[in-house]
Order: structure tokens, then sequence, then C-alpha cells
């Protein structure tokens, strides 16, 4: 006979496969007509857990730090270019509580929060470049609330993704991702884009929305792999599982992630950034070097 833990973990599946089964893909939105809601107004009464490995970056909330600009969602965090108008990097902590059964809201749309004069993505700049509207931190590991969810659909959390990297490579990764999650894990994940030029449905592009959006040639993404517990930065041991990938903005892109993986310190080789900053420095020189081969 089944115990309560068995239908306990086979509910848990269910409900994550249900919400990724889903993808982040490109729909063709109305020319000129943005979706306006109200300003996500990020959870304050939540810790925030977003860079307890660290500040890749060192981005600042400072408006004069336009390429490397701090936004805080509450749900993840965000180094955003202005003059890329897509994210550098995007951070966020995730646990079983942030997985529910809050149905994607698709509501693409413009970040007000963005400092004055700045440009603003929209819903349908995408349209016609061929590429995806591809999410950093994936809708799907925001499910728990309406107000979660929403919050990544962002324009902020957006790059132009090729689709098959989107719709397949990314995708299954971000699935065994969460698979991780089910299974007693609590994960710290950074991701993000470098370069400049990728190809989509249309074929190469540098950029789209009359020259406003960077096309990136390069996505990556770190995920630090922990058991559930607390005091998260102190339990980074050597022994620390880190997942780290870099796969081109390609529609050529090999469909198994695995083939991609790669170490920290490729990826900080390739974009300068100090991916797990708040680790100490020894450990970081261990896990840091290592492909993951599980």
């Amino acid at each position: 006979m089944k115990n309560k833990y068995t239908y306990l973990v086979i509910a848990f599946l269910a409900i994550m496969t249900m919400n990724s089964c889903k993808k982040d893909s490109f729909n063709p939105t109305p020319e000129n007509v943005p979706i306006i809601l109200e300003p996500v107004v990020p959870p304050q009464d939540l810790p925030d857990s977003n860079l307890v490995m660290g500040n890749p970056s060192s981005a600042t909330s400072d408006v004069n730090n336009f390429n490397n600009f701090l936004l805080k969602e509450g749900y993840y965090t965000v180094s955003y270019d202005r003059d890329r108008a897509i994210p550098n990097w995007v951070s966020w902590h995730l646990t079983a509580s942030d997985l529910g059964t809050t149905p994607r809201q698709d509501d693409f749309r413009s970040n007000n929060n963005l400092p004055d004069g700045w440009y603003h993505v929209e819903n349908f700049s995408y349209n016609g470049g061929g590429f995806d509207r591809g999410h950093m931190c994936p809708s799907a590991d925001r499910t728990s609330t309406v107000a979660a969810n929403s919050s990544t659909f962002l324009m902020t959390n957006i790059i132009p993704q090729a689709p098959v990297n989107n719709q397949v490579t990314w995708a299954t990764l971000e699935d065994y991702a969460r698979s991780l999650v089910g299974q007693g894990n609590e994960l710290y994940t950074i991701c993000g884009s470098y370069g400049v030029g990728g190809s989509g449905n249309a074929g190469p592009f540098d950029n789209i929305n009359n020259g406003q959006v960077t096309v990136p040639s390069m996505l990556w993404k770190v995920i630090v792999v922990l058991p559930n517990g607390g005091d998260d930065l102190s339990r980074v041991s050597n022994s620390t599982r880190v997942i780290s990938v870099i796969m081109p903005n390609t529609n050529t892109v090999n469909s198994n992630w695995r083939t991609l993986r790669t170490t920290v310190d490729a990826i900080e080789a390739a974009t300068g950034y100090d991916v797990l900053s708040k680790v100490d420095p020894a450990i970081q020189a261990v896990i840091e070097a290592r492909v993951d081969n599980l």
C-alpha cells in the first residue's frame, strides 16, 4: 500500500508537469498594442534570498549605472542593460514552496519600474524577429501565486531567444532543475547572456525592434544544488553540485543540454563576472573548475 509520502510525491510531480508543459514560445501580439497592468510590487514579507550566492557584476540601483542596473523584483533579481534592452543576468532561489498550481499568466509587458526616460521593451517588441520571448527566471518556477507568475512576464526578464534553444534545450534543463526540487533540494540559479548575434526562425539578427533590442549570441546558466535546509551559504562545500552550461542562441543548438555543460570558470572568463562571489574563495576554486557529470 502506498503511504502518505508516496501520494504527496506523485501529486507534486503531477503539478510540476502540468506547469512545465507549456513553454514560453513566441506568440505574435497586435502591433503597437502594449499590455498595461499595475506595476508588480515585490513582496515585502519575504527574505531576499535571490543574491545569497552573490551579485555577479556588482550591479547597483544607481541610475547612472545604466549598463549594470539592479532591479529587485522580489521573486528574482536582475542586472539590466539599458542600451541592450535585455538583462545581463537574472538570479533566483527555488524551493518547493515556489511551485504551485497557478497557471501561466502570459501577460508579457514593459517594466514600469525602470528609471524615467529609459526605453521600455513592450509585449509586441519581438514581433517579426523570429525569436521567442525567452524567460530567464522561468514562469514555471513561480507558480505559487498569480503575482509571482505574472512578475516573470516583465520584459526586463526576457531575451530574444532562438525557438529551438528556448523550447527544447533550455526548456529541458529548466524541467530537470525543477525535478531536483521534487527530490528534496533547493536551487540557486543565475543565468544570462553575452555577445551579439543569434539565429532564429527568420535567420540571423544582431538586433530586433528597429535596433532597440540586442540579440545575444550565447546563453549561460549556473545552478547550485543544495539539500533542503537553512543557512544555505555556509552549506556550500567542495562536494556541492553545480550545473553550468553555455549554449549558442541558435536553432541548431544541440537538443541535449548535458552536452553543453562547462565550468563556472569558463562562464566567468566569457562574461567578466564573479558568479558565486559570496562563496568562500577556497570552495569557489574547487566547484567552479568542475564540470558536472551526473
